[in-house]
């Protein structure tokens, strides 16, 4: 049985106020949503930036790769094989308490598997999740003004990793209803939405190993945030 993971959701009721509400969620469906990009030549980069290291590109656009559902974590540190993995900041939508919430993750993939199979990928490494989430219902008239970032420790100290808002990213509902058709959902659904180009750092680098990342969602119209950040230890890889 997967573990069950636990929510600080926010709901904003019709006066403004905010309830705050811990729900445990059994996570049961996993579905890693990608190519997501809302701009034809974003997603080309994207394709082109991934190609450099060996991915090929996809058979269509978007894609939805089945994830093993255990894969979710809450952990402040993972375990990945080897040097050859990195994470990506992603919105996360999930189905728990008869409605969908919004959370941020990291669709943290081994890079050198992907040269051969991005669906193998998804499969090696655990898949981050933050602990506080909100309703999806409050944030989804203005999701485009939603901004999501990411940061990474790299050289002894914090640099920006990626930054963006929802806005270059396919609407969400769209994106779950790509893989999560009609009313009857699962509790414990689960659906990662997509990510943002990485910047670049001075030796040119975008997509890169570091030994902890940060997430963050941030809702400028309310003035909050979801962070989440994790570690990476990288076990030996013997042959």
């Amino acid at each position: 049985m997967t573990p069950h993971l636990y929510f600080s959701c926010e709901a904003v009721s019709q006066d403004g106020t905010v309830q705050t509400a811990l729900h445990a969620v059994a996570p049961t469906h996993f579905v890693i949503a990608g190519w997501t990009g809302r701009d034809a030549d974003a997603i080309r980069h994207h394709i082109h930036e991934l190609e450099a290291l060996g991915v090929p590109a996809p058979s269509s656009v978007p894609l939805y790769y089945r994830g093993s559902a255990s894969l979710l974590t809450q952990a402040d540190t993972i375990e990945v094989l080897g040097p050859d993995s990195s994470g990506e900041a992603e919105p996360v939508l999930f189905f728990a308490a008869g409605e969908w919430w919004l959370t941020v993750g990291s669709d943290h993939t081994d890079r050198k598997v992907e040269t051969y199979s991005v669906a193998v990928s998804k499969q090696m490494c655990p898949k981050p999740i933050g602990t506080a989430a909100w309703r999806w219902a409050d944030v989804a008239d203005y999701q485009d003004e939603l901004e999501l970032r990411s940061r990474i420790f790299e050289s002894g100290q914090w640099t920006d990793y990626q930054e963006g808002q929802f806005a270059s990213i396919r609407p969400l509902v769209s994106l779950r209803d790509g893989c999560y058709p009609g009313e009857q959902v699962d509790v414990g659904s689960f659906v990662s939405c997509g990510t943002l180009t990485a910047i670049k750092n001075a030796a040119g680098q975008g997509i890169r190993p570091a030994a902890q990342m940060e997430l963050e969602i941030r809702d400028p119209r309310r003035n909050r945030r979801i962070v989440h950040r994790y570690s990476v230890e990288m076990l030996p890889v013997i042959a």
